[in-house]
């Protein structure tokens, strides 16, 4: 029986740190894999991340606070529905008694 190592985790710090140094392009893929004692795959991913959320770095303070408050009021309406159904169940719980 083999024994599983547990599994590495990086902090947000180092995945861009190895992300600048893969999109700088001084190195390839596979030297900057040994390196950081990574996989290939495992940089392009992030790399592939890293540049799918570039554009929230240059996001202004209002369209991440209207994201926030449409979540919150989808959030407030969720819960409220909740609520609803919970006292609806539990007031035919006590029809049924």
């Amino acid at each position: 029986m083999t024994t599983r190592s547990a599994r590495r985790k990086f902090s947000a710090d180092f995945k861009a740190k190895v992300v600048i140094e893969a999109l700088k392009e001084r190195s390839s893929m596979e030297e900057l894999a040994r390196k950081f004692e990574l996989h290939p795959n495992q940089i392009g991913t992030w790399k592939k991340e890293f540049l799918t959320n570039a554009g929230a770095a240059f996001a202004s303070e209002s369209d991440i606070s209207d994201d926030k408050k449409e979540q919150e009021a989808l959030m407030d309406k969720l819960y409220s529905q909740i609520g609803q159904q919970k006292i609806e169940i539990d007031w035919l719980k006590k029809k049924l008694l």
